[in-house]
């Protein structure tokens, strides 16, 4: 049986990211980005296709805790001979990609299990492993295969086992063992050995000082917190790209064909994670974002994409890796996304609300970030009433999804405002005109007057969790009797045992196959909606309800099996956790305004 989603720990250091079990499996590792094929895949497949073990041979209770606000991961092994502490980490600042890994006996007398399985291409390519010698004349063990060196060294190095490396070493109070990969092109030298010690501290130091930072002093803080850390892990350091999440194929349905690749960078996903940092005060991450916009999509208006690779790149076809079974057989195992091709209109509009809010909190625009935001709004304005995939990317039949033309109208609405109170060139009387037209056509059509509530696109009565964001986006006051009919109806029909889904797969919009669990971001989106309509109490219970079921690191997915208690899809899952955020910013304002403390 699969490790659960939930018993990992994240490791990273901004520009790429590993999984840890609990028990002391790196199962899965992508090197040297977030989005290059995985050394360590065994998450996806077994033992056979990587993945690098530290952890007691005899049965051992583990607990874990992340060092202050960083992600240097301190897991305690406890067995019936004695206990020890095994400290993971990836360093952040030193260009390098390093995975260190420190074991340290606490008391008595504890044998360790050392498995060092490495798997290049996603577990398919066997590298040639040898033993050399760096430039101290220390010994080191060398994989290499293409493109790629991965260099192992440690205070006991494992020795060959049928294409693995294994060790047995016994750890005494007060010993110390220190292990180290480093990753680097296959045509470079044997990198230099790190200075473990220094580089703990000082990633824990980086990682304190910035969550000190941040400002929200309302409920949740340490919450808050850890989301926000998450999100900034998920920030590519060096070319500013935000990755949906670190991990490819983890299921929304067990089993099932509902398994994607999410390490690539959304523009909406990132505006959104955007407008979480601002609101907690984070500024200079939005100027990193907007640069890295700005390359990505520089071009014609009309060759915008949905997502681009980390780099920008544009590329990322969809193919599926027939060789790994898959997290509990599900099914196929994906690389790439289809949906780079398909037309989701409220991109845009998710984009200029964040860099609008980036406005309001002083940063300036450069020449070249207004001018592609203009160019892209121009073209909006020649296509913005065509069908589209929607928020969600739905695989079926392209629809006038109601959330979508709500995200048109905010396009419009934040260009205008980029105008009128910015003072920027544009065709304002066009995009007023058309803010106008768009809002008007949503008031008509999106919605159910029989019902009381906004449907999820033109042709159905059916709702969707998206609905719940249009008085977050200004398209209509929070306390419109549509918005709060549009509340019951989410409530009446997507609630499953008190968490949220995005829509009803019955409906059959998808043209996907099984069912799928509750969406933690939408669930977050109904407590915001609380706190915005004034349920208070109810924003609290459900906020406490979804906080419950984060892991003991603080870590969420995309979905959760409320009948298992298991976390499930990619993860962790920066779509939840930036939704966390906001719900949390939503309350603390709904308190204020309350006269709560």
């Amino acid at each position: 049986m699969s490790t659960p989603i939930g018993e990992y720990a994240l490791l990273g250091d901004t520009e790429r990211a590993a999984l840890v079990s609990r028990h002391g499996a790196v199962d899965w590792l992508c090197l040297p980005r977030f989005d290059s094929p995985a050394c360590f895949a065994s998450l996806l497949g077994t033992d056979e296709h990587g993945r690098w073990f530290l952890g007691p041979v005899e049965e051992a209770r583990a607990t874990r805790t992340y060092r202050g606000s960083s992600f240097v991961l301190d897991t305690v092994h406890e067995t019936a001979s004695g206990r020890v502490r095994v400290t993971d980490l990836m360093p952040f600042g030193d260009g390098r990609a390093d995975l260190l890994r420190v074991v340290e006996g606490l008391d008595g007398a504890v044998e360790m299990d050392h498995q060092w399985v490495v798997r290049t291409g996603y577990g398919k390519v066997l590298p040639w492993v040898s033993r050399v010698e760096d430039a101290d004349g220390q010994t080191v063990i060398r994989a290499v295969a293409g493109p790629d060196m991965l260099v192992l060294r440690g205070t006991r190095l494992p020795e060959p086992e049928d294409h693995h490396h294994a060790d047995r070493f016994t750890v005494r109070a007060g010993e110390r063992y220190e292990f180290a990969m480093t990753w680097v092109p296959s045509w470079s030298g044997v990198p230099e050995a790190l200075d473990v010690t220094s580089r703990i501290e000082d990633t824990v130091r980086h990682f304190d000082e910035w969550a000190d930072r941040h400002e929200h002093r309302g409920p949740y803080r340490d919450a808050v917190t850890r989301s926000l850390l998450v999100l900034r892990l998920l920030t590519d350091e060096l070319r500013g790209g935000i990755v949906a999440a670190p991990t490819t194929s983890l299921p929304e349905d067990v089993g099932g064909e509902r398994n994607w690749d999410y390490r690539f960078c959304w523009l909406r996903d990132a505006s959104l994670t955007l407008e979480a940092l601002l609101a907690c005060g984070y500024v200079d991450e939005t100027r990193l974002w907007r640069d890295w916009l700005v390359r990505a999509v520089a071009g014609d208006p009309a060759d915008l994409q949905i997502m681009y690779a980390v780099d920008g790149s544009r590329e990322l076809p969809e193919r599926e890796l027939d060789h790994l079974p898959g997290y509990e057989g599900s099914r196929p195992v994906r690389v790439g996304n289809a949906a780079v091709d398909q037309r989701q209109s409220d991109v845009l509009g998710e984009v200029m609300i964040a860099l609008d809010e980036a406005r309001r909190l002083g940063v300036a625009e450069s020449a070249e970030s207004w001018a592609v935001q203009k160019a892209l709004v121009d073209d909006l304005a020649d296509h913005w009433d065509q069908s589209d995939n929607g928020l969600w990317e739905i695989r079926g039949e392209p629809r006038h999804f109601t959330h979508s033309r709500v995200m048109v109208w905010a396009a419009f609405d934040r260009a205008v405002r980029a105008v009128e109170e910015d003072g920027h060139d544009g065709d304002v009387e066009r995009w007023r005109a058309l803010r106008d037209v768009v809002h008007a056509e949503v008031c008509e059509r999106g919605y159910d007057a029989g019902r009381g509530t906004f449907t999820q696109h033109y042709d159905t009565r059916e709702v969707d969790a998206a609905l719940l964001l249009i008085p977050t986006v200004g398209f209509l006051p929070a306390d419109d009797e549509r918005v709060l009919g549009t509340v019951r109806a989410v409530e009446e029909d997507l609630l499953r045992d008190g968490f949220v889904l995005r829509y009803r797969t019955q409906s059959g919009v998808d043209g996907l196959t099984g069912d799928e669990n509750p969406f933690l971001a939408c669930s977050f989106w109904l407590a915001e909606a609380y706190a915005r309509t004034g349920r208070l109490d109810e924003a609290h219970a459900l906020m406490q309800r979804l906080l419950d079921v984060r892991t003991d690191l603080g870590l969420l997915s995309e979905e959760y099996d409320p009948r298992t208690g298991l976390l499930l899809g990619n993860f962790p899952q920066a779509f939840s956790h930036l939704a966390l955020v906001r719900a949390a910013c939503a309350i603390a304002a709904g308190d204020a305004a309350d006269g709560r403390r």
